[in-house]
């Protein structure tokens, strides 16, 4: 079997598309001013911070005034929640799910030790949390449900639509951690008030997010300085990056999205077929169309992480945000996975460049790869 080099990584990071690179190169050689100079120069490159800031507004079917780019999704979702705390300190209780990215988790546990107290919702097998749940723990002090439109380890896809309209019934903010489901998942931001976005998951440039604001709420920075972004983040703007970050959302295709589920589907059928003993994480029709994450049982996802990695196969075993740490992943434990089995996954996830060769090649090596893995365990039964 010729060796292949094969990324299913995109979950962590994707390939920036080559149309983002050559509009981005424009204004790193020609329209590279400071958009808050009064010369011809800075004049330009605010005009294309604003042409990205309407293409993204367009996008959404948002208004352009509703849209703020910062450094990360991180950043988003840190200027989201502490952000809404600084313009709103009489309310004091948050509800978030035991399966949120760490920017949100470690937020609130920071805002924990300063006086907030932090509800946080377990969730069923699939990563789902409870609706009614939810609406039972909303009260007067509540400020703001973080729930995560799409979970970046399982796939996992919440009905954030229901869950916006129980918060706005009940006049509570609710913010949704929208990075790996922008481009994939149909968003609606009627009922939604404040949402993240990342640019490096949907090919744009690593080092821009944005967070959506709906006109009216209150927001205080947490970065201090000029008064970029209507003052909410100081900072000269990222402007080859903003306007990476609006061409990569402009070339967004349903079509793609519709040849990456099917290769995802084609992938999972043949691995649950061929590989004994896995397990598929997470709901099998409601997540995200580019994620396959399956435990191997008998198997350490690190030790298979590596034998696919010199075979040329990028995969993680968890999110890029926490896989460097060896203890069990909290969304696994979240959603009930054996210690043992947890320990044995790994997240395929997949994009535009892949082929299906490509996964051929994968599955082909994972069979093997197990296969051989298992023999060394000294926990497999000999009789399988």
């Amino acid at each position: 079997m010729q060796k292949m080099k094969v990324y299913l990584d995109n979950g962590a990071t994707t390939r920036c598309d080559e149309k983002v690179i050559e509009r981005m190169k424009k204004i790193y050689l020609k329209n590279y001013g400071n958009p808050s100079s009064l010369h011809s120069l800075g004049r330009d490159a605010k005009k294309e911070v604003d042409r990205a800031r309407k293409e993204f507004a367009n996008y959404l079917k948002i208004s352009e005034e509703e849209i703020i780019f910062v450094a990360s999704g991180s950043e988003a979702d840190n200027l989201a929640i502490k952000g809404l705390s600084l313009a709103y300190p009489e309310k004091k209780h948050i509800i978030t799910s035991k399966i949120e990215h760490p920017a949100i988790l470690r937020t609130c546990e920071d805002l924990e030790r300063n006086g907030y107290e932090i509800t946080y919702l377990d969730v069923n097998k699939e990563g789902l949390i409870d609706i009614k749940k939810l609406k039972e723990l909303l009260r007067t002090d509540t400020l703001v449900v973080s729930i995560m439109h799409a979970n970046n380890e399982i796939g996992t896809i919440n009905d954030i639509e229901s869950i916006s309209k129980i918060c706005r019934e009940k006049n509570v903010f609710f913010h949704t951690d929208a990075v790996q489901s922008l481009g994939k998942v149909k968003l609606n931001l009627g009922n939604i008030d404040l949402a993240s976005f990342s640019a490096h998951k949907i090919h744009g440039p690593k080092g821009v997010g944005a967070l959506y604001i709906k006109k009216g709420i209150r927001l205080k920075s947490i970065i201090k300085g000029g008064g970029q972004e209507r003052g909410l983040r100081a900072g000269t703007e990222n402007v080859p990056g903003i306007v990476g970050f609006a061409e990569a959302l402009t070339s967004l295709s349903e079509k793609e999205i519709e040849r990456i589920t099917e290769l995802r589907d084609y992938f999972i059928e043949r691995v649950m077929k061929e590989i004994k003993e896995v397990h598929l994480n997470g709901p099998l029709k409601e997540r995200l169309c580019n994620n396959a994450s399956i435990s191997f049982h008998y198997v350490e996802g690190e030790g298979l992480l590596y034998h696919l990695d010199a075979k040329g196969i990028a995969v993680s075993t968890g999110s890029a945000c926490s896989s460097k740490s060896l203890q069990v992943s909290h969304v696994l434990r979240a959603i009930g996975l054996k210690h043992e089995i947890a320990h044995g996954t790994i997240r395929f996830t997949f994009s535009k460049y892949n082929t299906k060769k490509e996964i051929d090649y994968v599955i082909d090596s994972l069979k093997e790869i197990v296969t051989n893995l298992r023999k060394m365990s000294p926990l497999y039964p000999e009789e399988k």
